[in-house]
């Protein structure tokens, strides 16, 4: 006869076994109904922007500043010098003056950049959905602030998204806009146990239905108004030394604008590149936008408008910067008629480019509802 312990023990130990086996089943059982092996694989599209602070106030441009400025592809420079720098000066001045200007623009929804560039996305779901697949999911993601490109990957990975092309909406090229913007899906895909087939869009630069929406707003002012002396197409600068590493940022930037000229049918002395934007003392890439308005009335320029290619969205740089402080520049030293091209924003032109470039970056990918992964 067994010793009641070791009775009590055995049927302890067969009790156990039962249990964990049963929790085994459950959670199996849980599993394979959340299981991405059993949901339907859709296809996401990513937008990507900058950003923009959360607040117009000194504490949240000091947060968004630091991020934006602590990016290695944003700020070459040593990082220990750079970092003195940065914590030492520049966020202990700048917020507070970055904040009266975003002030100036702020809407009761919010910044202009969020609000358009989610009426960006729900205008495309829209498209795609209706028109190809209800499988395709668009989500917004910013570079710097919120929604942060990483929040708009997990919601992406929530909706079972097995193919995902990405698209910044920085239409020219450069290293310290779309490369960054990769370097954070690289970092976070790191985590990931199953990775999606990805596509990314580097830029359209010159892209037909791009060139087409830009030089459509350029006769659309011009007829509502009247056709000024010169066409002023400003981007966003960046320091001189990025171009003479290799950065073909410039290269695309003249090509737009020689693109849309030429569609526009303006010769060459009737429209002009500058930019605008220059941080710092150092040299950016030439002629600079102010200086060019400033000089423009006594070189007999009466009337100019101004286009900004570079920019999917008005923001800061092109409500405040270009048509506040650079129509004043031009007026104060001797000009006439100052015309303000608005960017593409959720247009029906800009989201038709979207959705053109959307169907030839994904073409080939299966978008049936019987288009479900294999268990």
């Amino acid at each position: 006869m067994k010793p009641i312990s070791c009775v009590f023990f055995a049927q302890i130990n067969e009790m156990s076994g039962w249990v964990v086996s049963w929790m085994y089943g459950f959670f199996m059982k849980y599993k394979s109904e959340i299981s991405p092996h059993n949901r339907q694989a859709r296809v996401g599209v990513l937008l990507l922007n900058l950003g923009t602070p959360d607040a117009p106030t000194p504490s949240a441009l000091r947060r968004y500043l630091a991020e934006f400025l602590w990016d290695p592809r944003v700020v070459e420079m040593s990082r220990p010098l750079w970092w003195l720098i940065l914590h030492g000066i520049i966020l202990r001045t700048r917020p507070k003056r970055s904040a009266k200007a975003y002030q100036t623009i702020w809407t009761e929804q919010g910044a202009p950049l969020l609000v358009t560039s989610q009426q960006q996305v729900d205008g495309l779901q829209t498209r795609l959905q209706q028109e190809v697949s209800p499988h395709f999911v668009v989500e917004l993601g910013m570079r710097y602030g919120n929604p942060s490109i990483v929040s708009a990957l997990a919601r992406l990975k929530e909706a079972n998204v097995q193919r995902l092309v990405v698209l910044p909406l920085y239409p020219q090229y450069s290293a310290a806009t779309t490369a960054s913007c990769f370097d954070v899906i690289y970092q976070e895909l790191q985590r990931w146990r199953w990775i999606p087939e990805l596509r990314f869009i580097n830029g359209y630069a010159d892209h037909p239905a791009y060139i087409s929406a830009l030089a459509d707003s350029v006769e659309s002012t011009w007829r509502a108004e009247s056709r000024s002396d010169l066409l002023i197409f400003s981007f966003h600068g960046t320091p001189k030394r990025y171009f003479e590493a290799g950065d073909p940022y410039y290269c695309f930037c003249q090509k737009t604008a020689r693109l849309v000229a030429e569609r526009l049918g303006l010769e060459e002395g009737a429209y002009k590149v500058t930019f605008q934007s220059r941080f710092g003392k150092e040299p950016w890439l030439q002629p600079y936008t102010d200086e060019v308005l400033a000089a423009l009335p006594s070189q007999g320029v009466k009337s100019v408008a101004v286009i900004c290619p570079g920019f999917s969205v008005d923001c800061l740089e092109t409500i405040e910067e270009i048509d506040v402080e650079n129509r004043e520049i031009f007026l104060t030293a001797g000009g006439d008629s100052f015309q303000y091209i608005p960017a593409l924003n959720a247009s029906f032109n800009h989201i038709d480019m979207m959705f053109q470039l959307l169907l030839q970056h994904t073409a080939g990918w299966p978008l049936s509802e019987q288009d479900k992964l294999a268990e």
